[in-house]
């Protein structure tokens, strides 16, 4: 008899992230379940252009709602019975945090519920949810390692992914549920959030605006092209963490008393914020009009990731140079914009 094709449920399938995961994973022989609530935090049209995209695959299913309905994906988990759950979807943004902070309690913390709970009755072989860099908080050793202690977040968005770490441990300890949590380190490249540094540069410097460099550009972040990031997740699928007997092997996040690993997704190597300038300024072949800014509230002057867990646990994952990712972040821009 053939053998069952492998369902992947992707929550935030219509997000930067989720559109390039489910390509992959379409790609890799996987019937892909899509949610999306399609917010409005930034173009719309742009996540409803993901979406179609990715319905042109007949093993692709996509549904529009928002994560926090009741019962919502535990009617979808119980029609689809997927293998593998990933959870990508969030409410995004550090600033945006402080604006607008019970929309993240709404959907990072009541629709993260909603997942666990849904998991909870029809358990998939593996949960992988995400989390941020910026859970990190205030620490300032680095690179930042998943073993590290993580209590001193900066930001609301950071408190609520935290939590999440907190809430899948749980779980993954209660009801025997393999939960990866990946803690992800600024990603960037085509398809890109509007919201985000690449998009706000490049469109600035195209249209000859000026761009704000925020802590007058002494910043650091470990920039991760996507398609990398993604070849991370693609391989972590097929690690699920076991419940340890006896210790944790020395540099392992792994649980003591659960089915619970936390891994972070990093390039390994933090670019100063003003390179990540110039880069984008040779690939455009103009140069930006700055305006340098104090430091925001809730940001981090820098991230870095130690990468030695997920090298141990899947092997070393390719490392796009950031003037290559920029480059082709451009490419699409001036495709899909017609700038």
């Amino acid at each position: 008899m053939p053998s069952r094709q492998p369902t992947a449920f992707v929550t935030g399938s219509a997000g930067f992230i989720g559109f390039h995961l489910c390509r992959r994973l379409l790609n890799d022989g996987y019937r892909v379940v899509g949610l999306d609530g399609l917010s409005d935090y930034y173009d719309v049209r742009l996540k409803q252009r993901r979406h179609e995209i990715l319905r042109q695959s007949a093993a692709f299913s996509g549904h529009e709602a928002q994560l926090e309905e009741p019962g919502r994906i535990l009617s979808i988990m119980a029609a689809e019975r997927p293998d593998v759950v990933i959870h990508l979807a969030a409410q995004a943004g550090v600033r945006h945090s402080i604006e607008a902070p019970r929309k993240y309690v709404e959907a990072n913390l009541i629709g993260t519920f909603e997942l666990l709970e849904a998991a909870r009755a029809h358990p998939p072989a593996h949960m992988l949810l995400a989390s941020t860099s910026s859970a990190y908080g205030a620490n300032t050793a680095m690179p930042y390692a998943e073993t590290d202690k993580a209590d001193s977040q900066m930001s609301f968005y950071a408190a609520t992914k935290k939590a999440n770490e907190a809430m899948a441990h749980s779980y993954a300890h209660l009801y025997d549920l393999p939960v990866t949590m990946f803690r992800f380190f600024t990603v960037y490249g085509p398809w890109g959030r509007p919201d985000m540094a690449l998009f706000k540069f490049t469109r600035a410097i195209l249209r000859d605006e000026p761009i704000d460099i925020y802590n007058h550009g002494d910043m650091m972040r470990d920039f991760t092209y996507v398609d990398d990031l993604v070849e991370g997740i693609r391989r972590l699928i097929d690690t699920p963490p076991v419940r340890p007997n006896g210790e944790p092997p020395k540099g392992d996040s792994l649980s003591p008393v659960a089915p619970f690993r936390v891994v972070n997704i990093g390039n390994g190597a933090p670019v100063r914020l003003l390179d990540f300038i110039e880069a984008i300024e040779g690939a455009t072949g103009r140069t930006a009009l700055r305006n340098y800014m104090p430091m925001q509230p809730g940001d981090v002057p820098a991230t870095w990731a130690d990468t030695t867990l997920i090298t141990s646990l899947v092997g070393p994952l390719p490392r796009t140079d950031i003037r290559d990712g920029v480059a082709a972040f451009l490419r699409w821009y001036r495709d899909y914009y017609g700038e």
